[in-house]
């Protein structure tokens, strides 16, 4: 399939130069490399910029409450584990409202793709702090500056024992094009953290500011299967800032351990012959 077979019905309303628009280019692409059909993949999304994504794209998809896309993706997975499950959701929405969802899944390691939108800012209700922003930074919900240290969703990830952990650039289609191929192709829970600039809300972590201090994890030798060194290079956000693959292993997801669906996914299951007339008589 080719990219353009993943474009949606309605056109994208963000923000001109908004980074979103390169993330929906880089997921298309993969999608397409990943030679993925449309009836296989499964969109999930919060409430946000971000999670208007499956909107923009010709998929299934699930609109969830705000901070409740990972227990609606994990169910998803659970019942149909043929299912191509991937999140689409900002920092707010998971590293806010859906933080105890977020550590829950990285510790369980249930075996979908999350795509976090991270421009550090609440840009669907005009700009207020997020979990992510800086501190300092004045926002109108700050007017003397952020005064709560940023969540470093990376080691977060890591120490919450997450199996793959990455970071991305929404200003470098290519490598996040890469980071979701190889997302996918992993079993289990996997993070891809994207820095996204919000031309509209964040005039201070913008395109330029980002290429100024970005350099791939690839390029510089780091290996990826040492978590004391990616929780080390989690902690660089200064002067360098590190995007790439930080930490993968190849323990078992959640749904493998499930004897119930090993063989035959729970939707596909003949239930005809189950009889559930006596636990409802207990509810009843």
């Amino acid at each position: 399939m080719k990219p353009e077979d993943y474009i949606g019905l309605m056109k994208p309303n963000w923000c001109p130069g908004c980074g979103n628009f390169s993330i929906l280019a880089a997921a298309k692409m993969a999608f397409s490399e990943l030679n993925l059909d449309n009836s296989e993949i499964a969109a999930i999304s919060g409430i946000g910029c971000a999670s208007k994504f499956p909107s923009w794209i010709k998929v299934n998809s699930f609109d969830t409450l705000h901070g409740r896309p990972f227990p609606v993706a994990a169910g998803a997975k659970i019942a149909n584990t043929n299912l191509k499950v991937f999140v689409f959701c900002g920092d707010g929405d998971c590293y806010g409202e859906g933080m105890n969802h977020f550590i829950s899944t990285c510790r369980r390691n249930h075996d979908f793709v999350a795509i976090v939108h991270n421009n550090e800012r609440y840009a669907l209700t005009t700009g207020q702090t997020s979990p992510t922003t800086d501190i300092g930074t004045k926002t109108k919900t700050s007017l003397y500056g952020v005064t709560d240290p940023p969540v470093n969703p990376v080691a977060l990830a890591l120490s919450a024992n997450a199996s793959f952990v990455a970071r991305g650039f929404a200003g470098d289609i290519n490598h996040l094009k890469w980071l979701v191929t190889e997302a996918f192709k992993h079993r289990g829970f996997s993070l891809i953290d994207v820095l996204q600039p919000c031309v509209t809300f964040n005039t201070v972590n913008t395109l330029e500011w980002y290429k100024q201090r970005i350099y791939k994890l690839e390029e510089s030798g780091h290996n990826s299967s040492d978590r004391m060194a990616a929780i080390g290079k989690s902690f660089e956000w200064s002067d360098k800032i590190p995007i790439g693959i930080f930490y993968r292993d190849n323990r078992a997801s959640y749904e493998s351990y499930l004897d119930q669906i090993k063989d035959v996914p729970l939707v596909k299951q003949d239930i005809s012959k189950i009889k559930i007339d006596k636990l409802m008589e207990e509810f009843m």
